[in-house]
């Protein structure tokens, strides 16, 4: 699920932090991917998270489709995952990207809820489902079909079958990927992390992409948000925009209701932390907000602080991108799932030329950073603190003139 409307806060309140552009702007850079894909205990075999990663293996079982169904071999097995994972990742290293792709592991206790949400909602759709099929019309049949896709262990072991044939990389990581490629990228193993799912900046990766791994048919602009410039557009350390996200509604816990992003964002700047949050909501004579009776925020701020991630220096963490087995790559999808040979061979050629040679360095890899004086530290602090102290007075501004208009209505009448 990611953060409610976290990109449209980031873009009103620290439209700075955004840059769009082109997938060849990527060129000759390293990036995590995320999957999203949980094992989970509540279900008997791996079901999805209804995330809207784009590289999860559940958006291919949806996306990737003919005529309203899954794309199947000549034996009835689903192969639309492993079309979706081999052709995005294809367009990615013809662009000159390396890609990694980091596999959740367990999920954390806390997501336990979240994910009996959405095996409940899973199982109301195939009932919803199956009526359509007698009662409904084409296009409900297909709404309610998309919503009962689940992903199976078989699914997750194929995509990483393909990734190895393939030469390129994978993880998995303790629990949380985008928490896994947050160190990565921190430890600048990774340029950033690539995920749909907002959260990944809760765990304090530096740069997200978005609509990376697109398909070319949507021609979406891909979003690089920088972290460092969102927390200095909202004027807010990391453990206040934590708390902002939690607010805004996280996989951890409920949200709040009638508690939308203008009043998350207003909560946080007023009180300061959620327990100042808490304090207010449950001393307001007004009772204008109810916390649900079981609600965690601690515990969920623990998770984005210090989750459960490997090191960047343990050896699982050490990665590299090799050349492909084209004949396994070809036994595997043209024999036993009936993928073009033609199309397989081509692409693996594109894999080896792509993979394989070095790639041409970017451009700012021939310069050395320069250091920020003192000076210019100062500087930029001073801005910074200007801007704070202007947007907080503009707030105040704005409430003093809701109050004066209201009291002039109030006497007019």
């Amino acid at each position: 699920m990611g953060i409610k409307q976290l990109y449209h806060v980031i873009a009103e309140e620290a439209p700075d932090a955004i840059k769009t552009g082109e997938i060849k702007n990527h060129f000759g850079r390293k990036v995590a991917i995320v999957r999203c894909v949980w094992t989970c205990s509540l279900f008997p075999a791996r079901t999805s998270t209804d995330s809207n990663s784009s590289m999860s293996i559940y958006s291919f079982l949806i996306a990737v489709r003919s005529d309203g169904q899954q794309l199947m071999s000549d034996t009835g097995e689903t192969t639309s995952h492993l079309m979706g994972m081999f052709y995005r990742t294809l367009r990615m290293v013809d662009n000159g990207i390396k890609p990694l792709y980091v596999f959740d592991g367990a999920p954390p206790k806390l997501k336990s809820g979240e994910l009996a949400k959405r095996f409940a909602r899973k199982h109301e759709a195939s009932e919803q489902h199956e009526e359509a099929k007698e009662t409904g019309t084409a296009e409900e049949v297909e709404k309610f079909s998309r919503r009962t896709v689940r992903v199976t262990r078989e699914h997750n072991e194929e995509c990483r079958k393909l990734l190895k044939l393939m030469g390129i990389p994978y993880i998995i990581a303790p629990t949380e990927a985008e928490a896994q490629c947050a160190v990565l990228a921190r430890a600048g193993k990774v340029y950033a992390a690539a995920s749909e799912d907002m959260d990944t900046l809760c765990f304090n990766t530096p740069i997200l992409l978005r609509h990376l791994t697109f398909s070319e048919q949507r021609k979406e602009p891909i979003q690089e948000i920088h972290l460092d410039k969102a927390l200095e557009g909202l004027g807010m350390d990391r453990t206040q925009f934590i708390d902002m996200c939690i607010l805004l509604g996280c996989d951890y816990v409920d949200p709040i209701p009638k508690i939308g992003p203008n009043t998350a964002l207003k909560l946080i700047r007023e009180h300061g932390s959620l327990e100042k949050v808490v304090e207010f909501i449950e001393n307001d004579p007004k009772k204008r907000y109810t916390l649900p009776e079981d609600w965690p925020y601690k515990d969920a701020r623990e998770l984005f602080i210090r989750p459960d991630v490997r090191s960047a220096e343990d050896p699982e963490c050490d990665f590299k991108w090799e050349a492909p087995d084209v004949e396994g790559l070809v036994k595997f999808l043209v024999n036993d799932k009936g993928f073009n040979e033609d199309r397989v061979r081509s692409a693996a050629q594109k894999l080896q030329k792509n993979v394989k040679t070095a790639q041409q360095s970017r451009l700012e890899g021939f310069f050395k950073a320069v250091p920020k004086t003192e000076a210019e530290k100062k500087d930029l602090k001073r801005k910074h603190d200007e801007k704070i102290a202007e947007s907080k007075k503009k707030k105040k501004d704005e409430v003093k003139t809701k109050k004066e208009s209201k009291a002039k209505t109030h006497i007019s009448r």
